[in-house]
């Protein structure tokens, strides 16, 4: 018993200092479901990367926090890594979302513009000649410039294009973000895969899993109010023209598949001879409304670089019922917990599971986050969130903070490099979002 206490002590000072760090909450989660019920064919696991003929493989060695997420069985109470789980956190060292004032992004006049064509192929991809020092460079845009970047275009369900022009009221531009020390990886996933399945209806439907959605245009995307969904603007609009779908797009939500039966007898009688195989899930679809995107992302529109302002934001023709995840400042990486992001999206080489995945951030600047999390096509438009103490409500709350843009080709010294970027959600375009959430400026006032 002493030996276990000494134990818990040790790891405790280790965290405190910093050298180790902060375990993902939802990961911290998945281990300890997946640990206390073991025999329980409806929990929550996550798979292997499947090899090429479909069986599960094992790849090693694989990192430190997923080992905990496909173990066959609980682990010894001495266990020292299953104690780290347990510690709870250091009051005096948990991070914290920072207190500010937010600007106000009001619309002021709205104008019909031309009907879309919808011709555009949708892509999962992003392609950009910029790179992070190129981003570093960019001189900031003026106040109005940052007013035409915000206008936005509203596509709504029935064909109709409007044209919202914004004033900016509050705002004090602040410096550029400090370069943070070079850390790339090239987006290709080698080795051990990083991203985890999520399999069971105790996780998918339910808080924070069950706040990610799938876009019919291809994309992933994240509830952030009752009826409204963040995404990449790249998964409705080109830069150029609407895509193909964007009209009539559609979210979809990862639900149970139930069973068809003549009569409630007949159905309880075959699920006894004939029990259905657990974890089946299928996508029940909500169409949007209206869809919001910033001119900024649209071409020729005083932002050559488009990719900071790669997000829009759906409105669906009905309450989906669901927790949604609350919007926030993006804050400076170094302040992250473990420096950490996490998000949840659906890539396309696993189709019909949810895959979540969390990695150390990056290199960043005033509108952008370069991450190495390991992804695919998909998962572009995912909400990047992070879990923080909030002090006014005091509790944690996760927060989405930024949105998976997908990777960045870039033409670097002649050479092709790649690179995972996430649009950073700053004091501007939380306003903006907030207010076509809310549908006033008075609720957006605190990031």
């Amino acid at each position: 018993m002493r030996s276990r206490e000494r134990n818990v002590e040790a790891l405790k000072a280790k965290v405190s200092s910093g050298v180790i760090a902060p375990i993902p909450t939802d990961v911290r989660a998945i281990a300890a479901t997946t640990a206390a019920s073991p025999n329980n064919p409806s929990r929550a696991t996550c798979q292997c990367k499947p090899s090429v003929s479909g069986e599960k493989r094992s790849v090693g060695p694989p990192p430190p926090w997923p080992l905990f997420l496909s173990i066959p069985s609980p682990l010894p109470s001495s266990s020292p890594l299953l104690l780290l789980f347990s510690i709870p956190p250091v009051a005096s060292i948990r991070p914290q979302w920072p207190l500010q004032r937010v600007p106000v992004v009001l619309p002021q006049v709205t104008e019909d513009r031309p009907a879309p064509h919808f011709q555009a192929d949708a892509r999962l991809d992003v392609t950009s000649p910029c790179d992070p020092e190129c981003h570093k460079k960019a001189p900031p845009p003026s106040y109005w410039d940052l007013r035409s970047i915000l206008s936005y275009e509203t596509l709504h369900s029935n064909g109709r294009l409007t044209e919202t022009a914004v004033g900016i009221y509050g705002y004090t531009a602040r410096p550029q973000t400090t370069p943070a020390p070079h850390s790339r990886s090239k987006r290709q996933i080698f080795g051990h895969d990083g991203r985890f399945s999520i399999i069971g209806q105790d996780f998918l439907l339910n808080y924070p899993f069950s706040a990610a959605v799938k876009l019919s245009t291809g994309c992933s995307g994240t509830l952030v109010g009752d009826r409204h969904v963040l995404t990449a603007a790249h998964c409705i609009h080109d830069g150029k023209n609407y895509v193909k779908g964007a009209q009539k797009l559609r979210v979809g939500f990862l639900k149970p598949k139930q069973r068809d039966s003549p009569n409630p007898a007949s159905a309880t009688n075959a699920s006894n001879a004939h029990p259905s195989p657990p974890n089946k899930m299928k996508f029940q679809w909500i169409r949007a409304k209206r869809t919001h995107v910033p001119k900024g992302w649209i071409k020729g529109n005083g932002n050559d670089i488009g990719m900071d302002y790669d997000y829009a934001l759906l409105e669906l023709k009905k309450a989906h019922k669901r927790r949604h995840m609350k919007l926030g400042v993006s804050p400076p990486a170094k302040q992250l917990p473990g420096r950490r992001v996490q998000f949840s999206g659906y890539d396309n080489d696993r189709p019909g599971q949810l895959v979540y995945r969390f990695c150390r951030a990056g290199e960043e600047t005033s509108d952008l986050l370069y991450q190495h999390c390991d992804a695919q096509p998909g998962a572009s438009g995912s909400g990047v969130y992070a879990r923080m103490w909030d002090r006014r409500r005091r509790r944690w709350e996760r927060k989405v903070i930024g949105v998976f843009s997908g990777h960045q080709w870039v033409d670097r010294d002649g050479a092709s490099q790649e690179f995972n970027v996430a649009v950073r959600v700053t004091p501007l375009k939380y306003a903006q979002i907030c207010y076509w959430i809310k549908g006033n400026y008075v609720d957006c006032r605190e990031g």
